[in-house]
């Protein structure tokens, strides 16, 4: 029981800290609207030290266009998640950063450059020309964080508390089109 209470401790703050998103833009390029945004995640030692004991995160970013009318509620263009996870890999002492999707990888020498590389998000095409019609259109992104895979002895502690998770406020702006 005791060794419980502890590891609901330990894991259970290793998500508190800064997490929002800074800034966040899109550009067109051949009719394709890429996202361009900048994330600040938590960092702390109890995070440092979950990932050390085998905890993965899920790291994601939410973003929705819909187009703004007046006198209803706003359509639904596009709803998109870009989901990575963060693991550490204890053989070469690295931070390991995949995209859930395509399966690449990135590795890190410490955790601060993993986060800022998850953090920074470059040209993630979101939507295409044809799908807008005219008007105005309102783009919305938000940060989030949750706890991942956990290795099979933390498992059995856990079992109760499989849907933790923070996220940002949405920042949002008008794309007049």
């Amino acid at each position: 029981m005791v060794l419980s209470a502890w590891a609901a401790g330990v894991y259970g703050d290793a998500l508190d800290g800064v997490l929002g998103v800074r800034s966040a833009y899109v550009n067109i390029d051949n009719g394709v609207f890429l996202l361009h945004a900048r994330v600040e995640y938590p960092v702390n030692p109890a995070i440092r030290s979950a990932l050390r004991d085998g905890v993965t995160l899920t790291f994601d970013l939410d973003t929705r266009v819909e187009r703004e009318r007046r006198l209803w509620f706003n359509a639904s263009v596009v709803d998109l998640t870009l989901k990575r996870e963060l693991m550490y890999h204890a053989v070469s002492d690295r931070y390991v950063v995949r995209d859930v999707k395509t399966g690449q990888q990135e590795n890190f020498p410490t955790l601060e450059d993993a986060l800022t590389y998850l953090g920074r998000i470059d040209s993630w095409p979101i939507l295409v020309e044809p799908q807008l019609n005219g008007g105005n259109y309102l783009i919305s992104v938000r940060a989030g964080v949750r706890r991942g895979r956990l290795p099979a002895s933390l498992r059995a502690l856990f079992f109760w508390t499989d849907d933790f998770r923070r996220v940002s406020e949405w920042y949002s702006w008008s794309l007049p089109v």
